[in-house]
């Protein structure tokens, strides 16, 4: 393309905006049916469907791990799979500031279509709006998606009893210390990057071996605190979790010492929370470890009816501390 910046041209419809498309997005996302360059997509779906949408507008743009694009396809495509559902097609609604370079658009759109198709899903519809400089901080993505629930699960906080347990996929924390990290010019060694990755072909593996799963959620804003205060609110119990149980990294662990922050309460983009039939832990984690988003899988509570809608931490010298629901972002624009 001639034009090294995005112009307001560019979202007007005509030459730009064609230009857009087949020089940048369909050599990315192209599959029949966004090819068909319909105003919609006609999809095969058989039984019952999820359904869901969320938008992207984090700073910075690109990270350790990811960038914006990534966490767009990841955060549809893990909403899906958190409901029992196999994700199966996404639409991508763009928003493009004015002056955006090319060459980061290309960056972006290229890590949405790896990500699309290491999560098996296909991109099937869309939409782009260029707006004045100043409008828009850079791009802002929208990812709506449908996936196939599979059959005989049923997610749902109604589903979690007295007695079951909790899974914890993985380390905390990662994503928003490495967004924090940027942020205030922090240096965190090569190996801590953000977490963002799809996990629906974890979570279809954990449902096919055990389909009575309770519950599965994502931890992102808010992290775990939030998560598991919402589940025993929701299900009028409370949960129980073991501070020697939660793994963080020593340099997360680090970064939110530092910036007064509470890694059960910093957010992720690739760790889910589990309730589980205590019978059914050990099949659960021997499933999960077989996945690199698993391999870190470790039972970290219970769930309790001692104080319905609380959540506490028994930590390493005995007592309880109570996790409460964090009363807002820790850190704006995680996502």
């Amino acid at each position: 393309m001639s034009n090294e910046r995005i112009t307001l041209a560019h979202g007007a419809g005509g030459k730009l905006s064609q230009e857009l498309m087949t020089k940048i997005i369909l050599p990315a996302f192209g599959n029949p049916y966004l090819n068909e360059l319909h105003d919609g997509a006609r999809l095969k779906i058989a039984g019952e469907i999820a359904f869901t949408t969320d938008s992207y507008v984090i700073n910075p743009l690109f990270f350790p791990g990811g960038n914006i694009g990534k966490l767009a396809v990841c955060g549809t495509v893990n909403d899906l799979a958190m409901t029992g559902a196999v994700p199966r097609y996404i639409s991508a609604g763009v928003i493009l500031e004015e002056g955006f370079p090319l060459e980061k658009l290309r960056a972006i759109v290229a890590t949405m279509a790896a990500t699309a198709k290491e999560a098996g899903v296909a991109i099937v519809t869309g939409d782009t709006k260029v707006v004045p400089k100043g409008a828009c901080d850079g791009i802002f993505i929208n990812t709506a998606g449908v996936g196939e629930i599979i059959p005989g699960v049923r997610i749902s906080p109604k589903q979690v009893k007295k007695g079951m347990q909790v899974i914890l996929s993985g380390y905390i924390g990662n994503h928003a210390a490495v967004i924090t990290a940027g942020r205030h010019g922090l240096n965190l060694p090569p190996g801590i990057t953000s977490d963002s990755a799809p996990l629906n072909h974890l979570t279809e593996a954990m449902l096919q071996a055990v389909p009575d799963i309770a519950l599965l959620r994502d931890a992102t804003r808010g992290g775990v605190a939030a998560v598991l205060n919402e589940i025993a609110m929701a299900a009028s119990l409370s949960v129980i979790i073991r501070e020697e149980a939660i793994p963080v990294l020593p340099e997360v662990a680090g970064v939110a010492d530092m910036l007064g922050l509470d890694p059960l309460e910093m957010a992720n983009e690739g760790t889910l929370v589990a309730f589980v039939p205590p019978a059914k832990t050990e099949a659960v984690l021997a499933v999960m470890r077989e996945f690199k988003e698993g391999k870190e899988a470790r039972l970290i509570g219970e769930v309790t009816d001692d104080a319905p809608g609380k959540v506490a931490m028994r930590t390493t010298v005995g007592g309880l501390r109570l996790i409460d629901m964090p009363l807002g972002e820790l850190v704006p624009r995680i996502c």
